[in-house]
């Protein structure tokens, strides 16, 4: 993996939200990391989840075809995803000391699959912070006619609060914030094995996949060690969320194992 960055990338990310790193994997670990995806999404099965109490079971494939959590139940995923090095770089990106896994997911767009409606990430989440910050992982090629994201360049400054859905309608979002009509989206177009990182408040979406194949990608979501609980469950399992408290540390190392510290202390 190449999880080397430079000033100029990190100040790149500090400024715009998020950050492409075409190179990220090479030729033989992206074989790697799609034979782990595609074992793991193959043993889940329908669940989105890694659990009996999945709400989502079922979901819909319209605009994504998810697995969450794939790491919980699959060694293979557990060990490329939550790399100690993946996550030196996402706390190096947004200055932290530590990070922990919020969950990894993976991400397929069907053929003809809907686009990915505006949003912002860390207001669906269970905790609110300013460092939460995702992987992207493209283990296909990745455009606008198969469906790459898009970012909305210093998004990341201001929390909208409102959690706009991912199969709300595209204008959701800027009905609601016409400041943010003014600026021009950036497109993430990657090759495989290529990945971006992208803070929790970036408003970002992706284009339908208007090709004949799936787009893959995985991806895994970090927040910032000492992150607190806000009173929303989303992935978080009931047997956590009956002992939590709002203001309560999110640091159960079987839901959120903290994967690097700058102390050097880690799962």
């Amino acid at each position: 993996m190449n999880t080397t960055l430079s000033s100029t990338q990190i100040s790149s990310y500090s400024d715009n939200g998020f950050l492409l790193i075409p190179d990220f994997l090479s030729a033989a670990e992206l074989a790697a990391w799609r034979d782990a995806i595609e074992s793991a999404m193959e043993a889940r099965g329908d669940a989105v989840l890694p659990r009996d109490d999945d709400p989502l079971l079922g979901a819909s494939r319209t605009v994504l075809y998810q697995r969450i959590n794939l790491w919980m139940d699959h060694p293979e995923v557990r060990r490329l995803v939550l790399h100690e090095r993946i996550g030196q770089m996402a706390a190096t990106l947004e200055g932290v000391d530590g990070i922990r896994v919020w969950h990894d997911q993976a991400l397929y767009k069907d053929p003809w699959a809907n686009p990915t409606s505006w949003h912002q990430d860390n207001t669906k989440w269970s905790f609110s912070a300013r460092h939460a910050i995702t992987i992207w992982v493209a283990l296909d090629e990745v455009d606008a006619r198969n469906g790459c994201m898009f970012f909305l360049l210093g998004t990341q400054r201001h929390r909208l609060e409102t959690d706009f859905p991912t199969g709300a309608p595209m204008n959701a979002i800027f009905t609601a914030h016409p400041e943010l009509t003014v600026i021009d989206p950036v497109a993430a177009e990657l090759p495989a094995g290529g990945c971006s990182f992208h803070n929790g408040l970036t408003v970002h979406a992706a284009a339908a996949n208007m090709s004949r194949h799936p787009r893959r990608a995985m991806t895994c979501a970090f927040m910032p060690d000492g992150a607190t609980f806000n009173g929303t469950q989303n992935v978080l399992p009931d047997r956590l969320i009956k002992g939590l408290q709002v203001g309560d540390t999110l640091n159960d190392d079987e839901q959120n194992p903290l994967i690097w510290h700058a102390s050097g202390t880690s799962a």
